[in-house]
């Protein structure tokens, strides 16, 4: 009988290799779902731009952009003739989540309005920015409400991408929950409609914000000993000395051991005792 040792090796390897296989694969199929929709995108951007405008202009509670805050607007996709309405209006700031297709006003005519432009490229309809792109634009919100600037956020419709950001924003300033601010800004624009990984952006937001502030950091505290704390240790008329204490490590228990037992041992001979001791060691 032959008895061969199996190499636990090859397993590891082998469950590598299916991990590996089964997260390109997931890979893929997100890819192939980003440009499907992606092309399906570009191809009704136009259609449903015309379907908006025309709404907006038969019904007239079909705003184009509504008033959620003091200092914060939300709506559609803004044309080159709305710069200067937008810039009566006090706004300082514009937060742009279209793709590069989907974008009508160029920064530069934000510029020259003194108008900030913040561009956070989001593939539509079922899509959400990424937590860092998310927190990049509440901060943004934030800076022009301390300055009593407001900001214009805004994708195609006013609907999905753009309400993902309002709502984070007012879950993080304004201490809303997720399902109070989603209630909130319905009642201020009723055609808000989130898809089911933005409104999950929104709900895990605030916890992925928590998670940072409590990760620990490296110690760099640092122990300072000032002239203060050594004072009296160098004069004789105190009487205080400084004293060196050998300490045993643990990594040699044995001598530990040994250093202890003879320590409390008398030295002697043969002969005549010796009339010497060993100096006392610390207890062990």
């Amino acid at each position: 009988m032959k008895i061969e040792d199996l190499d636990d090796s090859l397993d590891v390897k082998s469950n590598q290799q299916i991990v590996d296989y089964n997260c390109r694969r997931q890979i893929v199929t997100v890819d192939a779902k980003r440009a499907l929709v992606g092309a399906g995108a570009r191809i009704l951007f136009y259609p449903t731009l015309l379907y908006n405008v025309c709404r907006n202009k038969i019904q007239a509670e079909f705003r184009w952009w509504d008033e959620i805050d003091q200092f914060l607007l939300l709506g559609a996709v803004p044309f080159p003739k709305d710069v200067p309405r937008l810039k009566q209006l006090g706004v300082g700031g514009v937060i742009t989540l279209n793709e590069p297709y989907e974008t009508l006003v160029p920064t530069s005519l934000y510029r020259a309005h003194d108008i900030d432009h913040l561009v956070i490229p989001t593939r539509d309809y079922l899509f959400a920015p990424s937590f860092v792109d998310i927190e990049q634009a509440v901060n943004f919100i934030h800076r022009n409400t301390t300055s009593c600037r407001t900001t214009y956020v805004h994708c195609k419709a006013g609907r999905g991408r753009s309400t993902t950001i309002v709502l984070c924003y007012l879950v993080e300033y304004k201490h809303m929950t997720p399902a109070s601010a989603f209630e909130y800004v319905r009642s201020r624009r009723p055609r808000v409609l989130l898809a089911p990984s933005q409104w999950k952006a929104v709900q895990e937001y605030k916890h992925w914000r928590l998670a940072l502030t409590t990760i620990p950091s490296p110690s760099m505290d640092a122990v300072l000993i000032t002239k203060d704390d050594l004072e009296g240790y160098k004069s004789p008329s105190q009487g205080k000395e400084l004293a060196l204490v050998q300490r045993v490590t643990k990594t040699r228990p044995m001598i530990a051991r040994l250093s202890c037992l003879f320590s409390s041992l008398k030295v002697s001979g043969v002969g005549a005792p010796i009339n010497m001791k060993l100096t006392e060691a610390p207890a062990c």
